[in-house]
């Protein structure tokens, strides 16, 4: 995958009360609603950051989708927005829709029109951000950061950053990322929040009858 703009975006956290990190929301809105309602996030004070992936799957695709617009909501993209990207800009439909992104072609063609604009906006999402807050400095990306050692801007593979499970797979605990205080990744559906050294995974699998991941960096 060609480098493009856009990989990298730091966000300084001093500018908000409280910092959430969401793992891959995949429609699944209720779910999201229920977390940020018992944990009494202020859109006004408090930042949400989603891991991506927050469509596919999923009942509330669109509605998820469109939270990406909201002035409290950063996120990386995950491999399904790029599915869903790659698909609308080619016209070739069938891998996005065998994994999960049916729910396009359910929609109206109003719904369908909010869709593609809303999806068209994810070409400017960040591959990878950077989080300077009160608990360190946090590198979030959505399956790997592909490298042991962290640069700002360093030249990474970028289909590595959306689709590589072998760290994970590979792991062995003490190990992690230098560069970095703590390094958050969504992409691979487990059981519970997996922590690495300083590696931490947080897809817990909400739209497979597990539970949505949230966790407080601020």
């Amino acid at each position: 995958m060609k480098q493009e703009g856009h990989i990298y975006q730091r966000i300084d956290g001093s500018q908000w009360r409280h910092i959430w990190l969401v793992g891959d929301i995949h429609g699944c809105l209720a779910q999201l609603r229920e977390k940020l309602w018992f944990c009494r996030f202020d859109p006004w004070q408090d930042l949400l950051i989603s891991v991506g992936d927050v469509i596919d799957r999923g009942p509330e695709s669109l509605r998820c989708l469109q939270l990406l617009d909201q002035r409290w909501v950063r996120a990386v993209r995950g491999n399904h927005e790029q599915m869903a990207m790659d698909a609308l800009a080619s016209q070739q439909m069938s891998l996005w829709f065998m994994n999960g992104g049916d729910w396009f072609a359910a929609l109206t063609e109003h719904q369908r029109e909010q869709a593609r604009r809303a999806l068209e906006k994810c070409g400017s999402l960040p591959w990878i951000i950077e989080l300077s807050c009160s608990s360190g400095l946090h590198v979030i990306a959505h399956a790997d950061y592909p490298n042991d050692i962290y640069e700002w801007y360093k030249e990474v593979d970028l289909h590595q950053v959306l689709w590589s499970r072998s760290r994970l797979r590979e792991g062995r605990k003490g190990q992690g990322i230098t560069g970095a205080d703590h390094f958050w990744f969504g992409h691979t559906p487990l059981r519970h929040r997996v922590d690495i050294g300083n590696l931490h995974y947080i897809d817990t699998g909400a739209v497979f009858g597990g539970t949505l991941t949230l966790e407080r960096l601020q």
